[in-house]
Parts: structure tokens; C-alpha cells; sequence
């Protein structure tokens, strides 16, 4: 309580926030935030998407404050409202997926196969709009075959996300 007391008395942005999630989500931000600007991101994130205490604590060491922070664009200001969240959703084109646990080096099809295995966790890394449809969705076109790695719904754009995955070569 103290040191709660010490770290929020002064911030007046952080004030207003405290009753918005529970205490044990407030210790765990204490905790593993030392900036108050990452406090707040996690507050406000917490209460918006109800995350409990483990995703919060996995939210936070998997940096997803310092990776809004590197999505952030002129988007707002700059694009028609028409595409603007379609360009949001293109630019971010690479993930964290640690908590898959997969080997230094794994094929594709593992990593497909591991995030189907997982797919809460995959789609906690991808932000709670996304639904899972399947994973080597079969499509025809033309007489050939093709096979969509994973397929997600989008709830907030109602519409299909198919995502191929490929390896960057370190």
C-alpha cells in the first residue's frame, strides 16, 4: 500500500485510473512498470480488453506497450477513413511468439502447428477483434488448389484475415 501510495500520489493521469482494474492487476503493473506512461498503457488496456492478471503479466513482458508505441503512424491524419484501418492492420508484419516455446529453428509447419495448439495465446498476440477460422484453408481457383496458412475473422472490420507464414532468415 505504500509503496502504491508513493508512486501514484502525485501523478494526476494516474489518479482517476486506480478503481478502473483490481488490486492484484495494479501490483503486477507496480511491479514490472517503472515508467508511468507504461502504468497507464497497461490501466487503460487492462479495463478495455479485460484482461485477467496472467495476461496482463504476459502482456507486459511481451512489450506490448513499446510495440504500440512502434505501430503508431499518421494514419489519422493522413489516410481516408475508408482504408484507414485496413493500412493499420497491414503495417504491423511481424510477431513475438514466445510463448510457443518452439525450437531455434523450426519449419513453417511447425510454426503453424504450434500456434494452432495455441491459438488463445496466438490470438492475445494478435489483439481480441480476431476470431479463429482454420489453419490450411483449402481454396480453388481457376482448377488449382491453394491453402491459406491460418484464416481469422476480423469482428471490428467483418471481414477474413489470411495470414501466410514465412521464416525471416536472421
Amino acid at each position: 500500500m505504500a509503496q502504491f501510495y508513493s508512486e501514484y500520489h502525485d501523478i494526476e493521469f494516474l489518479q482517476p485510473l486506480v478503481g478502473e482494474i483490481s488490486w492484484t492487476k495494479h501490483i503486477a503493473i507496480l511491479n514490472k512498470c517503472k515508467d508511468n506512461q507504461d502504468r497507464r498503457f497497461y490501466i487503460m488496456a487492462t479495463k478495455k480488453f479485460g484482461w485477467s492478471k496472467n495476461i496482463l503479466i504476459h502482456q507486459i513482458e511481451n512489450k506490448t506497450y513499446e510495440k504500440y508505441l512502434l505501430g503508431q503512424t499518421n494514419f489519422d491524419t493522413t489516410l481516408p477513413d475508408t482504408i484507414k484501418r485496413q493500412a493499420v492492420l497491414a503495417v504491423k508484419d511481424e510477431y513475438t511468439f514466445d510463448f510457443l516455446d518452439l525450437a531455434d529453428e523450426h519449419s513453417e509447419r511447425q510454426l503453424e502447428s504450434a500456434l494452432v495448439n495455441n491459438v488463445r495465446a496466438f490470438l492475445l498476440e494478435m489483439w481480441p477483434q480476431f476470431t479463429f477460422i482454420g489453419n490450411q484453408f483449402k481454396l480453388q481457383i481457376g482448377g488449382k488448389e491453394y491453402f491459406i496458412d491460418l484464416l481469422l475473422y476480423h469482428r471490428e472490420l467483418q471481414c477474413l484475415i489470411a495470414i501466410e507464414l514465412k521464416l525471416l532468415n536472421n
